[in-house]
């Protein structure tokens, strides 16, 4: 018998079902361009029912700073899962997924937009995510590295939050994840940038069981899950690469 109690509130958590009775509960912080993949996947983990807080991977990792609980965390980059290593918070982090940077553009293109050099245009609205989150670092990584100086019209706390500048027609382009297009059911469309650029701004998710846990078995399930099992399907599904 399922517990059908799958939801959203206001604070970005969401549940997936799970079978009842000898299912554990877990809370799983996750980079929000993860959503997807991970609410669509959570109830095929084995007796383990994941509770989620998706957000900007800066935001998740500061609130475990300050001592919010959770048992499983996935950011969106290295760096912002060191400072949880280095906080000894969490056990040891491995990668599970990879996913690259692409110019989102709305649906035809129509302000024809081929490249990075584009977005320096002063007639095109821009937006980037915050530097603080791991897209907006990638974002000047690759901007730095083509020379292109842009005037973004905002600056998002997560790459979800950038791509709606354009599907909500309030932004031209923005750069975010190819799966975040992907994801988009059709209201964005993806310029890919140069191989090179790509390439050196190449975007790997990490993913760790929190020590202070007391589920450890079924953290340590759903990371397996995200590494070679259900969750790991979704994700390819979704379009990240492992």
């Amino acid at each position: 018998m399922l517990v059908l109690a799958a939801g959203c509130g206001t604070d970005g958590t969401s549940s997936a079902p799970a079978e009842a009775g000898d299912a554990a509960t877990i809370t799983v912080f996750a980079a929000a361009s993860l959503t997807e993949a991970f609410t669509s996947a959570a109830s095929s983990v084995p007796h383990v029912r994941a509770r989620f807080s998706f957000g900007g991977s800066q935001q998740l990792v500061t609130q475990l700073l300050q001592g919010a609980e959770a048992d499983v965390v996935a950011t969106a980059d290295g760096p912002s899962m060191e400072r949880l290593v280095a906080a000894s918070l969490v056990e040891a982090p491995v990668t599970f997924a990879r996913t690259a940077l692409v110019i989102a553009v709305r649906p035809g293109n129509p302000r024809g937009v081929v490249g990075l050099d584009d977005l320096a245009r002063p007639d095109l609205a821009v937006v980037l995510a915050d530097p603080s989150v791991p897209a907006g670092r990638y974002a000047r990584q690759v901007l730095d590295e083509a020379s292109v100086r842009v005037a973004p019209r905002s600056l998002e706390l997560d790459v979800k939050a950038a791509l709606a500048k354009v599907t909500a027609g309030e932004a031209d382009a923005a750069l975010v994840y190819a799966t975040d297009v992907r994801g988009s059911a059709g209201r964005a469309e993806a310029v890919a940038l140069p191989q090179a650029t790509a390439a050196g701004a190449a975007v790997s998710y990490r993913i760790a069981v929190v020590r202070s846990t007391r589920q450890r078995q079924a953290a340590e399930a759903f990371v397996v899950a995200a590494t070679s099992g259900p969750v790991r399907d979704a994700l390819l599904a979704a379009g990240f690469t492992t």
